[in-house]
C-alpha cells in the first residue's frame, strides 16, 4: 500500500529567515521539531548525509540534505514502513515561505496494521505541531493544533 502524507504551512517571512530554522533540526536549540511534546529527533552525527537516528521507535538516516532548503530521511524502522519523510522550504514571494513535511512510503507486513490504526494519527499531530512551532517562532503566537481524541488516547496509553 502506498502512502503520501503532506502537511504544509505558509509563513509570512522571507525564505532566508525561515530556512535558517531547518539547520537547527535535531539540535538542543531545535526550532522545527516539537520535542517539547514528542520524542526528540536525534541524529548521531548531526545534520549530515548518512547520519543515523530517529525519534522514539521510528528510525531513519539522513538520505539528502541541502542546508536551509531540504532534508530527507530514509526510514529503517519500524518494520513494514519503506520510504522517506522530508522537510522542504520553498520561497513563494519575497516575504512568504512555504514549509512542507511529507511522508512518502510503501507499507507492507505489520505496517498495514500499525500505520492506519496508530502511526498515521500520531504522525499527523506531530507534523502539525512542528509547523505550529515554526509559525509561532515568527509571529510570537501560541498557535496550537488540537489533537484528536484518538491522539490524546494514544498519548495517554504511551505515557
Amino acid at each position: 500500500m502506498k502512502v503520501l502524507n503532506r502537511h504544509s504551512r505558509i509563513v509570512e517571512q522571507p525564505i532566508k529567515t525561515v530556512s535558517a530554522l531547518l539547520d537547527t533540526l535535531a539540535t538542543k536549540e531545535d526550532k522545527v521539531w516539537p520535542f517539547e511534546k514528542w520524542p526528540a529527533m536525534r541524529l548521531k552525527e548531526g545534520l549530515k548525509v548518512d547520519s543515523h537516528g530517529g525519534h522514539g521507535p521510528v528510525r531513519y538516516f539522513v538520505k539528502r540534505y541541502t542546508k536551509g532548503e531540504f532534508i530527507e530521511f530514509q526510514f529503517t524502522g519500524p518494520r513494514g514502513l519503506h520510504g522517506v519523510h522530508f522537510f522542504k522550504f520553498e520561497e513563494l514571494s519575497v516575504a512568504s515561505t512555504k514549509v512542507t513535511h511529507i511522508i512518502d512510503i510503501k507499507i507492507a507486513g505489520q505496517g498495514l496494521i500499525v500505520w492506519p490504526l496508530f502511526i498515521k494519527w500520531l504522525h499527523n499531530a506531530l507534523a502539525e505541531d512542528a509547523l505550529d512551532k515554526v509559525q509561532n517562532h515568527f509571529d510570537g503566537g501560541s498557535r496550537k493544533t488540537n489533537w484528536s481524541i484518538r491522539v490524546k488516547f494514544f498519548r495517554t496509553l504511551l505515557g
